[in-house]
């Protein structure tokens, strides 16, 4: 694997056997392989023997087995949006990339019975956009919700800013169909709320990252399209009023609470850099910034209820100052904030992002302690915590000075890492909050891995995948180098 560097083309008589088995349609080689072999941000280029592009489950399960026959293993890709390199070969000279893009198929959606199946390559904002056409609700939402790609979604166990309320990828998925290793199909497209038939085989590939098997499709759970949306931004003194404010929306706004971030004063500033032309929503500037949702539908005020809400905790003093938008596209300008500055961090060049969740009471704590570890060892470095408050999930993004060297800026996001991770593992938190293990976060996964878990996972895998024909490298060290 290079760094910033040209695509490496891997070619031979395995290619031409691929065409040959799977037709010249489904197979691309050469320069063609390039944009599938770069990750997200282009931090990392590689490259494939050949990318695969299926547009059926049975040509899927055809080039699994025809990659198996010719000893050839598999990395599985959806929008290639991800932030841990889990897409991304880091064999050139014996993977297959087989993406899922063509595989974009909406196959029913039924709004009676709060449900739809659809095929791992739609993208997820179209999928959303399909649904509510028909006055039904999809609440997955993630920045990459135009490029990104529901099969993706589900391998990661995606996240997003609705989690508080609809929780994890995993509390959407009703049933999978999958393509094993050995090219059969697991049919478990159930819309069933309650199934309880022994062992639920779907959950073991949610998550896995495309180390057990191929996702092709996927059921998942509806909910009535939100009429009413309430969006506010609001100014805090400090960053533990904003978990005692969001303990208050829950009690408050109880499930009608659908996102709840928090912000350093940064955030506008590195918004700004990306979009120059965003508005201020506010004159003052204050130590801590949180951005609240509230949406609901039927009978219920929410305009109201935001208002009421607000108006009460700013007379007792925990709200300094805010807004609440007054349409559509105010409340756009305030989430363009949240996602600008993501924008802004990479404008500023190379810098480490972390994806960590500790328990919701000490994440105020815990930003505290890992911000100081970072300005004791790296006092030229720039800290950027925010994240969802709702379910614990800190970004907590290092930024070296300009002007390094590529070798002292690696050098330094390295030593970041370790300070953050160490203030971490004594709060007992999580190393992927959201975005999973991939390749990147591969090292300090393992060196976090209790010898009873580690036990289990290589069980799995060595029952579902004993050749280790999926995406090898990815989440443990499953190669086989025979």
């Amino acid at each position: 694997m290079s760094e910033r560097g040209e695509a490496v083309v891997v070619s031979g008589d395995r290619q031409e056997a691929l065409r040959r088995a799977l037709g010249p349609d489904m197979v691309l080689v050469g320069d063609e392989v390039a944009r599938y072999c770069r990750d997200w941000h282009g931090d990392v280029t590689t490259g494939a023997v050949a990318v695969l592009r299926p547009r059926t489950t049975e040509q899927v399960a055809a080039a699994v087995r025809a990659c198996v026959s010719l000893g050839l293993s598999i990395v599985p890709q959806g929008g290639n949006t991800g932030l841990v390199l889990g897409a991304t070969p880091d064999q050139p000279e014996r993977q297959v990339v087989i993406s899922l893009e063509r595989m974009a198929q909406i196959r029913r959606i039924d709004a009676d019975d709060f449900s739809a199946v659809v095929e791992a390559g739609c993208i997820l904002s179209e999928f959303k956009d399909a649904v509510a056409r028909q006055g039904m609700f999809f609440p997955l939402a993630l920045g990459a919700q135009g490029s990104c790609r529901i099969g993706g979604n589900v391998s990661t166990n995606a996240g997003g800013i609705n989690v508080l309320r609809y929780g994890m990828t995993r509390e959407l998925v009703l049933g999978l169909e999958v393509v094993l290793p050995d090219g059969t199909i697991f049919d478990g497209l159930s819309t069933l709320r309650k199934d309880n038939r022994g062992i639920d085989l779907k959950q073991i590939f949610i998550g896995a990252e495309g180390t057990l098997g191929i996702i092709t499709a996927v059921s998942v759970k509806l909910m009535p399209q939100p009429d009413q949306v309430a969006t506010a931004l609001v100014g805090l003194n400090a960053l533990d009023d904003v978990i005692s404010l969001y303990r208050r929306a829950r009690r408050d706004c109880c499930d009608l609470l659908s996102a709840f971030e928090f912000m350093p004063p940064l955030a506008f500033v590195l918004a700004r850099e990306a979009i120059p032309d965003l508005a201020m929503p506010m004159a003052g500037d204050y130590p801590a910034y949180a951005l609240m949702e509230i949406s609901g539908s039927g009978l219920v005020d929410i305009a109201d209820l935001m208002e009421r809400f607000l108006g009460g905790v700013m007379e007792e003093g925990l709200v300094a100052d805010g807004v609440i938008a007054t349409s559509e596209s105010q409340a756009r300008n305030l989430w363009l904030f949240r996602e600008g500055m993501n924008e802004g961090q990479a404008k500023r060049g190379p810098h480490l992002r972390t994806d960590i969740s500790v328990p919701l009471s000490r994440l105020a704590d815990f930003v505290r302690d890992a911000e100081a570890a970072v300005a004791e060892a790296l006092p030229d470095c720039v800290s950027v915590s925010y994240g969802h408050v709702g379910d614990g999930n800190v970004h907590l993004n290092v930024l070296p000075p300009a002007g390094l060297s590529p070798q002292e800026c690696a050098a330094q996001i390295y030593a970041a890492k370790g300070a953050i991770n160490a203030v971490l593992d004594t709060y007992q938190g999580s190393i992927s909050a959201e975005h999973g293990i991939g390749r990147l976060k591969k090292a300090d996964f393992e060196a976090r891995l209790p010898a009873v878990r580690r036990k289990l996972l290589t069980a799995l895998k060595g029952a579902v995948d004993p050749t280790f024909v999926m995406n090898p490298g990815c989440q443990l060290n499953f190669v086989d180098n025979s």
